[in-house]
């Protein structure tokens, strides 16, 4: 440290109702699988105390000693919880997409509205039309938005630029964000999100493009933390996403990637092979699939906000946490097929479609989601020398409350970094 820790701050929170999501000392793990995703330790009555931008101690009010802190907030028995990470986002955006969702109510699918040039492709010119100032400017004010539920964390993906300046526009829009933003923000290179149209008969030409000219540039300028593909029938095949995650492997980028969404598309396994650090999505999974998993650290990501908002079928998350897999929940915030980066809402879709308890449901989206961006040792529960990223619920009566209250934001506020926000 330099001479600057007479600056430290010291924030104590006294009186906490509920400090959940805890791991004691010795105990902690990376990520939680099967069983373990039920465990949720809480503390009531309690006390947490914040040195700089770390936890350094919390415990029950009737064994708290004497602490001097300049800064001492009394919760008056509000709950306290982990910041929500969430994993697996597309936030830069340039504009909305409401007459496709009006197209599909009355009866076409996802599917035939990218047939049409709607979709990706939708956005993707939406974006290349907007300056990269003003694609910051929206993409900040979205951020904020999804801070003031509760996220603390977040990943976003490129994939609306479909050519090498506008992919690169984007990558340096989520930098630009990473760089004033008081949350961690990891950046994920989704050029192959979908063939713009002057590549649909040549996908060859594509890939090439993505390999030889897009990728050096991003890992040059150090844009993305992961390479990411849209592995699907009528995206990318199971051979074009090999090609897509070696190249990105030799440049230092670890695959995230999009995998049966719509279709049984081998996109799990080619994965797992690539050692994806997750696999997205997953509405349609099986045996196979499970088994593949079972193997590996890879670790799967459901969507449910898409499917909820697609009208599509649910993933099998029982499924998976019986199989004794460690499930992730992101909310997949993207103008075409998941316009809502509300993680509260999407706990409440992870409980009454997913049928996944009120604690599985907040582990997926706090400890296991750290794990799926690499950052469980520094995010993700209540740990001494864990970074301070605390939501401060409103007056609740438990942690349950927060998925049964749906479509209500229960935070009050917000501490990152040891601060309030």
């Amino acid at each position: 440290m330099f001479a600057q820790n007479s600056h430290m701050h010291h924030l104590l929170i006294t009186n906490i109702g509920s400090l959940c999501g805890i791991e004691k000392e010795g105990q902690q793990k990376p990520r939680l699988a099967g069983k373990e995703m039920s465990q949720f330790a809480v503390v009531e009555n309690a006390w947490l105390y914040i040195e700089d931008d770390k936890i350094h101690s919390f415990g029950r009010m009737s064994d708290m000693d004497f602490i001097p802190a300049e800064n001492v907030y009394d919760a008056e028995g509000r709950t306290v919880l982990p910041a929500w990470v969430d994993s697996h986002t597309h936030l830069v955006f340039a504009a909305s997409r409401e007459q496709e969702f009006v197209d599909r109510i009355k009866g076409l699918s996802y599917e035939e509205i990218a047939r049409r040039g709607g979709g990706i492709l939708n956005s993707a010119r939406r974006l290349n039309d907007m300056s990269e100032e003003e694609l910051y400017e929206v993409s900040l004010e979205r951020l904020h938005r999804v801070m003031a539920q509760g996220t603390g964390a977040i990943e976003i993906k490129s994939g609306y630029g479909l050519s090498t300046y506008s992919e690169l526009k984007m990558l340096r829009v989520i930098r630009r964000l990473k760089e004033n933003s008081p949350i961690p923000i990891q950046a994920s290179f989704l050029a192959a999100h979908a063939f713009p149209p002057e590549y649909l008969q040549d996908h060859e030409g594509y890939l090439k493009l993505i390999i030889d000219e897009m990728l050096p540039q991003v890992a040059d300028e150090g844009l993305a933390d992961y390479m990411d593909v849209f592995c699907e029938k009528g995206f990318f095949s199971i051979e074009e996403t090999e090609r897509l995650l070696e190249a990105g492997w030799k440049y230092g980028l670890k695959p995230k990637i999009h995998a049966n969404q719509l279709h049984y598309s081998g996109g799990v396994q080619v994965g797992v092979k690539h050692r994806a650090v997750s696999v997205d999505h997953l509405e349609c999974i099986g045996n196979e699939e499970i088994e593949a998993l079972k193997g590996s650290n890879t670790i799967p990501t459901l969507l449910p906000g898409a499917a909820f908002f697609l009208g599509i079928q649910y993933q099998p998350a029982r499924k998976l946490i019986d199989a004794d897999l460690p499930v992730c929940l992101a909310t997949d915030y993207n103008p075409g097929s998941c316009p809502s980066g509300n993680v509260p809402l999407l706990l409440t879709i992870a409980c009454t479609q997913l049928k996944m308890t009120p604690e599985e449901a907040i582990n997926a989206v706090t400890l296991n989601g750290a794990a799926a961006l690499e950052m469980s040792e520094e995010l993700g529960s209540i740990a001494t020398g864990k970074k301070a990223n605390l939501i401060i619920t409103r007056k609740i009566p438990s942690y349950a409350y927060i998925p049964y209250d749906f479509g209500n934001n229960p935070v009050e506020r917000m501490v990152v970094n040891g601060v309030f926000v």
